[in-house]
């Protein structure tokens, strides 16, 4: 089966040409040309980006994954290639809704009668990994049923085993490859797959979400319901929504559309700044509008998380762009190690200056948070920064956000949306604000640990007076050593100047004995 699968890729990679986008280098001319002789039947009048879009939609729903998580990686591939993979559908045909009832039974160990009063055996959304059914729950609740496809986990290790292959092939073979460092590429695309894989994991994160957002006034996110749920199944609350992207329904419903833009942005910068932990996929897709106009959030799938460095990072750099003060934007590279040490700030300033003045010629509502980010990635990877995952995911969330936001009104000024989320958290971050934030975080802490100041003194010094004693010991067995190395050098000295007499002896009386 893995031969046939391996024959097959080859005929999709010749069938689309996509032989050439790896043999596209001048110094690879030679194999080119052999390539178009061996192949002249081949004419490809359609741009390279589509062919590749094109070739993964015939490879198969995994291809059509690993090419939507490669789209986000615009700090590795031409903007061509990643503006067209990112038009990739994870849409696949439902699995039979008998085999998902079957599914259902073995995970409950019951027949599903017993578990839902109602399940709808026609999916209402299908994609590679999972299916989604309706269901209503005994108590009466409406619920949305989300299955992992049968036997997904063994399609996915048999394609991301091709493609690491592949990857390994393409670092050993082209130099010229191992700047897109494709291993790494598919080795994160293969953690994130096994994250989707685990559907507790899903509904971990929707809860989370949830209870940042417990107060609802701009996002709702579905209840998960625990009872039901296993790492093949979530069962969450049903969401009843319109698609964010019906923009003339919503119209035609009341809805504000200027504030569901401005709204958008500001969960978005709540998620990063307030709380370091972000919806990643926030495509038209996963988005619903309630008829009062706040979002409904759908597909936990892919999450983002940031640390406090992370979020310090992005504020000051933001902050700095906007304000033209590239050298506070090198520093604060520096300083939170994103780039070597030994870095110099002056460089690495005017290398930011050189690709970001341009981008802010324009009015600053036109100008791009994601795209700022990305130059600011690009530029930095000259300087051997790393580019962390989670920053690759909040870029591409970012860019997301910033065209769902502009499709909704053009009119949208992302900086005045978000300067106040930036300025706040940098205010909560230093001065008063920052000290008082500090003393409520670590306070229950002080309190435990102020009574336990004398016992904890006490100890120190005892371990100070053991310390002493050992230094001590170790003192003294360094002085019996030496002295016993002196006692060798004499005894061997001794035993050499005694066996030199023995020597010398017996060699006289060796010399006298002929005399006789």
């Amino acid at each position: 089966m893995q031969v046939w699968r391996v024959a097959f890729i080859l005929y999709v990679v010749l069938r689309y040409g996509l032989d050439e986008l790896v043999l596209a280098h001048d110094r690879l001319g030679p194999l080119r040309r052999l390539s178009r002789s061996l192949l002249f039947w081949r004419r490809f009048s359609t741009p390279r980006a589509l062919r590749l879009r094109l070739a993964l939609e015939r490879l198969g729903p995994i291809f059509v994954k690993f090419g939507q998580a490669l789209s986000t990686r615009r700090d590795l591939i031409p903007p061509d290639i990643a503006d067209e993979l990112a038009r990739l559908q994870d849409q696949v045909p439902p699995f039979p809704g008998e085999e998902a009832v079957r599914i259902l039974e073995k995970i409950y160990g019951r027949p599903l009668s017993q578990v839902f009063t109602e399940f709808d055996i026609e999916p209402i959304a299908s994609a590679s990994v999972a299916q989604v059914h309706f269901a209503v729950l005994k108590d009466g609740k409406q619920a949305a049923v989300k299955i992992l496809r049968p036997e997904v986990d063994r399609v996915i290790q048999r394609d991301v085993a091709l493609m690491l292959t592949l990857a390994r092939l393409l670092e050993y073979g082209f130099k010229e490859a191992r700047r897109l460092r494709p291993v790494e590429v598919v080795a994160e695309f293969r953690k994130h797959l096994g994250d989707e894989l685990d559907l507790m994991v899903e509904a971990s994160n929707a809860s989370q979400l949830r209870r940042n957002f417990s107060d609802r006034r701009l996002l709702i996110i579905p209840e998960v319901y625990w009872d039901y749920c296993d790492t093949r199944v979530m069962v969450m609350e049903r969401m009843s929504g319109t698609p964010i992207s019906q923009v003339d329904r919503l119209r035609a419903q009341g809805v504000d559309i200027p504030k569901l833009a401005r709204d958008g942005v500001e969960i978005f910068f709540t998620q990063v700044f307030r709380d370091g932990f972000f919806h990643a996929d926030m495509h038209p897709g996963n988005i619903q509008v309630a008829e009062d106009g706040r979002y409904i959030g759908l597909d936990f799938g892919i999450i983002g998380t940031l640390t406090a460095e992370d979020k310090s990072y992005l504020a000051q750099n933001f902050l700095g762009f906007f304000q033209r003060d590239y050298q506070r934007v090198a520093e604060a590279h520096i300083e939170a190690g994103w780039v070597p040490a030994d870095t110099r700030s002056n460089e690495f300033e005017s290398a930011i200056r050189s690709v970001c003045e341009p981008i802010f010629d324009k009015p600053l509502r036109e100008i791009s948070f994601g795209k700022v980010l990305l130059r600011l990635f690009q530029v930095s990877r000259r300087f051997q920064m790393e580019i962390q995952p989670q920053l690759v995911l909040l870029q591409k969330t970012l860019l997301n956000v910033e065209g769902l936001g502009r499709d909704l009104d053009p009119e949208l000024d992302l900086w005045k949306t978000a300067k106040p989320f930036l300025e706040r958290w940098m205010s909560e971050q230093v001065g008063w604000r920052g000290l008082i934030k500090a003393v409520k975080r670590e306070g229950g802490q002080w309190v435990t640990l102020v009574p336990q100041l004398p016992r904890l003194v006490h100890r120190a010094l005892e371990d100070g007076v053991q310390r002493n004693a050992l230094v001590g010991e170790v003192a003294r067995l360094r002085r019996q050593h030496h002295q016993t190395q002196r006692w060798m050098i004499f005894l061997m000295v001794g035993m050499g100047l005694l066996f030199g007499i023995l020597l010398a002896l017996a060699w006289m009386v060796w010399m006298d004995v002929p005399a006789n």
